[in-house]
């Protein structure tokens, strides 16, 4: 695992542009910073959004608004409500998201979660 040294700054995200990622079905929408090792991302998930891939990569997920289901590859569901977070280092799940509603998370992600 790299170490980086990251100096303290603090993000406005109101001046972060908000970039869509069609979905299979919606879309997710990212403003993203990216760091030396680390990306931080508030991503908002449209209405029926569904990932179009399953994701292996790790991340730290918290749930700013609404309600994110996420669904392993062999079939179980978490249900993440406003306040919630999950964690997983990189190739321990393989996952995707769901959004019935709208739903906003902050998610980062980075070298640190990269398996020893």
């Amino acid at each position: 695992m790299t170490q980086h040294n990251i100096p303290f700054q603090v993000i406005d995200w109101g001046g972060i542009e908000n970039i869509e990622h069609p979905g299979s079905t919606g879309s997710a929408y990212w403003k993203t910073v990216q760091l030396p090792g680390l990306r931080v991302r508030i991503v908002t998930y449209s209405a029926g959004y569904l990932a179009d891939h399953w994701c292996q990569k790790g991340h730290i997920v918290h749930c700013l608004e609404g309600e994110l289901i996420t669904e392993h590859e062999g079939g179980e569901k978490y249900v993440l409500k406003e306040g919630m977070t999950y964690i997983v280092s990189d190739n321990l799940s393989s996952h995707r998201s769901l959004a019935e509603r709208e739903v906003k998370l902050l998610i980062i992600d980075g070298d640190f979660l990269m398996p020893k």
